[in-house]
């Protein structure tokens, strides 16, 4: 990595020194299953139990309250087994990451909740979306391309009105909010109670720990269904012997994140503020969302006129690495709903690049980077100029 400038943070963080030694020993010596009874299996069971406590206090929980999950993705999909049939309705964001759509499309009814040029969730459009069929209302708290920063609380605040209705109404169906908060850990102060959600998501490989761990806080009172059957762990609705060496890297992850986040959010703006700066020079580029409802490590641009695609391999091969939107989008090679969400023509979605910051990243980094995106884009100019 060393002569490689990384811009994608958002897809994946690398594993943090610290967190990749407090996972080790759960590799090797501390190899035993929480589950059995002798001595040194009980003390893999009680750091097991205390990582998920750290965890959870990092976000005003208990963590008898969480389910272990292999990742996001699995996370999102337990949280919408509380829909109930295919009758009912779930409400979700315009530009929910593809895990929550899917996952609402295989639960039942789907809906979308309309977003604003910048990518915010229209409040007044989730109110009057609202019927007694709706069962779960899901928004991220970042989206994961413009990195938009959602009301939650303020959406919280109108299904507890509805909840209210019903119960007054003698209404028996429930209502939940779920909120997928992977991209904003480690970088917003995260607290359930004051978000006012009934179930919260976080992934572990945003914030330089562990891939294919996550989680899911469950709000007591929500009924959930398993979605791994087996031997009944994780309070019988995630079974399987439990990852204790992704837990414990977990906590690890969220320990360092805590003590480091209001240095890293300064230092984060201080780098954004710097390339856009820089990135402002280039002619006919436009930046996406709005900066006071951004979080501090997204800088998503586009260039109408350009291919994004071809950009993006040009600049590698510069050693500078940048996405074109979601990994799971660009991979698919569909044009994003996020953009189109916002309103984006289709000669913007297609220049579009999502910049997302991180700990890789520094002055001397970001400075080179804006010089050789720049002249790649000039360079793709000359290219089409001669076509």
């Amino acid at each position: 990595m060393k002569d490689i400038i990384y811009l994608d943070h958002a897809a994946a963080t690398p594993v943090s020194g610290k967190v990749l030694d407090a996972m080790q020993p759960y590799f090797s010596e501390r190899f035993f299953n929480p589950s059995s009874p002798y001595l040194p299996a009980v003390e893999v069971r009680r750091a097991y139990e205390a990582a998920k406590g750290e965890i959870a206090a990092a976000i005003g929980a208990k963590g008898s309250d969480l389910v272990m999950t292999a990742g996001a993705t699995e996370s999102i999909n337990l949280a919408f087994t509380s829909v109930r049939g295919p009758a009912t309705v779930s409400l979700v964001s315009a530009i929910e990451h593809p895990a929550v759509l899917a996952a609402a499309c295989a639960a039942g009814k789907l809906e979308t909740i309309k977003v604003n040029q910048h990518g915010v969730i229209d409040l007044g459009y989730l109110q009057t979306k609202l019927t007694p069929q709706t069962g779960l209302v899901s928004v991220a708290l970042v989206n994961n391309e413009l990195g938009s920063i959602q009301p939650i609380s303020d959406a919280a605040a109108i299904i507890k009105a509805e909840r209210l209705r019903r119960l007054g109404a003698g209404e028996k169906t429930p209502i939940y909010l779920h909120c997928d908060a992977s991209q904003g850990f480690g970088l917003l102060d995260i607290n359930v109670a004051r978000l006012g959600v009934d179930m919260l998501t976080l992934n572990a490989a945003k914030i330089y720990g562990p891939k294919q761990v996550g989680l899911l806080w469950i709000r007591p009172g929500v009924k959930l269904n398993p979605v791994v059957a087996g031997g009944g762990q994780e309070m019988g609705l995630r079974s399987g012997t439990e990852n204790v060496a992704g837990a414990v890297g977990f906590a690890a992850a969220v320990r360092d994140a805590k003590k480091h986040m209001k240095s890293e959010v300064k230092r984060l703006a201080e780098l954004k503020s710097l390339l856009k700066d820089r990135l402002g020079q280039i002619e006919g580029i436009e930046f996406l969302g709005s900066d006071k409802k951004q979080l501090v490590s997204f800088l998503p641009v586009t260039v109408p006129g350009i291919d994004a695609e071809r950009l993006i391999f040009a600049l590698e091969s510069d050693g500078v690495l940048i996405a074109t939107g979601a990994a799971c989008a660009a991979n698919k090679g569909t044009k994003s709903h996020v953009l189109d969400a916002i309103g984006l023509s289709d000669e913007q979605a297609m220049g579009s690049l999502r910049i997302t910051l991180g700990r890789l990243n520094d002055e001397a980094g970001i400075k080179r980077a804006a010089d050789l995106i720049k002249a790649a884009i000039n360079k793709e100019r000359q290219r089409l100029s001669g076509l």
